[in-house]
């Protein structure tokens, strides 16, 4: 038991020494990364290279040459913040009104997304959220919580496995994950959000896009989801992702500050 728990203090000191390891250079935010980016690089391509066998890519040459266009303006916008990356853009045939980017620069938007945006300003929002999530780290952020989490749990149910019996060691650990998930997992998650928000209009408003498009979007996706999106407060609390008309209220207060950037690149990409 003793060696147990000094495994979990030297796991839990070891992890949190390392706090505050990545600077997001966007927003500036801090935050516990344990991968490098050489390992996510890594996961990002073998992801991408099993979702290309998985799933069918969109043989539509006006759809592919039109999300190729406005990725490539999002990635020259994108500068420096994402070393060494590989840029490919793939349309993939589904419904799904999503998009997603992987490090290393992969990017993938599903045709049931370009079916509901209204133009190109509001494709380049999502897809410049999902390469936000990817440089601010988001996906490695959320796996090195857990593996504190992991430890810290582990710790606790060593102790209590020291001053107890099995059974209450294991409502200890089912305890313990939910006021985790409440407490820190889902809000950490709703932030993750709310920041690729901000990032994403800031690299639409850089690419010469309006950000402005990020406020129309929303609320078509709002209005899509009808009363599936008014769940109440617990709905929220419970939900991964903020609620729309918050994130909606989000952008607007940001607007002053993006437009401007939008209105010195808008010429350059004519």
């Amino acid at each position: 038991m003793k060696m147990k728990r000094w495994i979990a203090l030297v796991l839990i000191g070891g992890l949190m020494t390392l706090a505050g390891c990545y600077t997001n250079p966007v927003t500036g935010r801090r935050s516990l990364v344990l991968l490098s980016q050489g390992e996510e690089v890594a996961l990002g391509q073998a992801s991408f290279a099993e979702l290309r066998q998985k799933q069918r890519a969109a043989t539509d040459p006006i759809v592919n040459a039109r999300v190729k266009r406005i990725g490539e303006r999002i990635a020259q916008a994108v500068g420096n913040e994402l070393p060494d990356a590989k840029w490919e853009f793939v349309v993939f045939e589904a419904d799904d009104v999503n998009a997603f980017a992987l490090p290393g620069g992969k990017v993938g938007v599903y045709t049931g997304l370009i079916k509901l945006v209204g133009s190109d300003d509001e494709l380049a929002i999502v897809m410049g959220h999902e390469i936000g999530h990817v440089i601010a780290r988001h996906g490695s952020e959320r796996m090195s919580q857990g593996m504190v989490i992991a430890g810290v749990g582990a710790l606790g149910t060593t102790a209590v496995e020291a001053k107890s019996d099995a059974q209450k060691a294991q409502l200890f650990q089912q305890a313990y994950g939910g006021l985790t998930t409440l407490a820190l997992v889902l809000p950490h998650s709703r932030g993750n959000e709310s920041e690729a928000d901000r990032m994403g209009a800031l690299y639409a408003a850089r690419a010469g896009y309006d950000p402005r498009a990020s406020i129309t979007f929303w609320q078509k996706m709002s209005a899509q989801k009808g009363n599936a999106a008014a769940g109440g407060k617990w709905s929220v609390l419970m939900s991964t992702h903020p609620a729309d008309a918050q994130r909606i209220a989000d952008l607007e207060a940001l607007m002053p500050q993006v437009v401007p950037v939008f209105e010195q690149n808008r010429g350059k990409f004519q």
